[in-house]
């Protein structure tokens, strides 16, 4: 069974089947084409997926926390740890450092 990967938007939020993470897109590419996946499931808008109760595992998404691909052209904002890791187009996304605050004198 085939599941239709739908278009990413900023705002929107999305959510994994077969864990308890969720995620709100902060960026997404211009033509809206990314393939999301937590675990081994491709991810979807959160008002389609009855999720798990959690497991009390340890999570690999931290809540909070930012996730983006290799060239930053995806965003995603955790709203509910999980298990993850989270794969953008066939590469796991990683943590968005913090920037640098300028120096005050």
């Amino acid at each position: 069974m085939t599941t239709r990967v739908p278009p990413l938007r900023a705002g929107e939020q999305l959510a994994c089947p077969t864990c308890t993470t969720k995620v709100v897109v902060v960026k997404a590419p211009a033509d809206g084409v990314a393939e999301i996946i937590c675990g081994e499931t491709p991810i979807q808008p959160v008002k389609s997926v009855t999720q798990p109760a959690k497991d009390g595992s340890a999570p690999g998404i931290l809540i909070g926390k930012r996730y983006v691909n290799a060239d930053e052209s995806v965003e995603l904002l955790c709203a509910a740890a999980g298990a993850g890791p989270l794969i953008c187009d066939g590469t796991e996304m990683t943590l968005k450092s913090a920037k640098a605050l300028p120096a005050s004198d």
